[in-house]
């Protein structure tokens, strides 16, 4: 699909995303203001937008991959997931007191992440090479977030996907921790997980409700690089997509992730 945002546009955009996430005051839906804007457009303010973020000293973790279940494909409209950029300055570890200032409306979603031992690149990448070059899988809990309204503060509307692109995928953090498996080791369609809120059972889910396996998604990521000559690479954090609901966070929330032979672990929100 092809752009209609001139590049000052996009940069414009990419700023004022910024601007939001630093004062945590959303920009108002891209819509609003760029009624033909395409996902083409909403790509370049993200890929402008992490360019922003690598000269301030960000480095690159990895990357997300969202909207894989056919749930959420549905409810926005698509037939593909999308991507996101994961920064060395969103990774928390197992324990973790997460800064509750640091977010806007944060949110929780439960998934696996691939740890690459060596790169991945082409337009014929399958799950079967995704699971070749993947050292090592473990349990991972995305923090999303929303530097443009989620919900339309004039009209009522929820944002769309060119929003959420546009956004970063909406990602914001991402909590590693649990017990690293190879690959080969364990059917990953089968490796579930019960995230707990303060005690209280919140979420279950199977890893096969990412497009039927989690690798799947990294598949098609490689797939979708591949036409810009982008490979994924070794030791980059691949976020395979969430198998549960999006769980809100309140500030002082304590989270436990149980995910049985992989593992457990807990971080909470810190209040202020």
């Amino acid at each position: 699909m092809a752009r209609t945002l001139d590049e000052a546009a996009v940069q414009g955009i990419a700023a004022e995303l910024e601007a939001a996430e630093r004062t945590r005051r959303p920009r108002r839906q891209l819509k609003r203001d760029f009624p033909d804007i395409t996902v083409d457009d909403s790509y370049a303010i993200q890929a402008a937008w992490m360019a922003h973020k690598a000269t301030s000293g960000r480095r690159l973790l990895g990357r997300k991959i969202g909207l894989t279940s056919r749930a959420m494909q549905q409810a926005f409209g698509i037939t593909e997931p999308d991507y996101g950029t994961l920064l060395d300055d969103m990774l928390f570890a197992d324990g973790a007191v997460i800064p509750g200032d640091r977010f806007i409306v944060p949110m929780v979603e439960v998934e696996l992440a691939f740890i690459l031992g060596r790169p991945l690149a082409g337009e014929t990448v399958s799950v079967t090479d995704v699971l070749a070059a993947t050292d090592w899988v473990q349990p991972a809990i995305e923090i999303i977030d929303a530097r443009t309204e989620r919900v339309d503060a004039e009209t009522g509307a929820r944002r769309g996907v060119l929003d959420t692109i546009a956004d970063n995928a909406a990602s914001a953090g991402v909590v590693l921790a649990g017990r690293p498996v190879r690959p080969q080791d364990i059917d990953l369609r089968w490796a579930g997980a019960v995230l707990y809120r303060n005690g209280v059972v919140e979420e279950t889910g199977l890893a096969a409700g990412v497009l039927g396996h989690p690798a799947a998604g990294i598949a098609w990521l490689a797939q979708r690089f591949a036409r810009h000559g982008v490979a994924l690479e070794a030791g980059q954090v691949i976020l395979a997509g969430s198998f549960t609901r999006a769980m809100p966070v309140t500030p002082g929330d304590v989270f436990h992730g149980d995910y049985g032979r992989l593992g457990s672990f807990g971080f909470s929100f810190g209040r202020g």
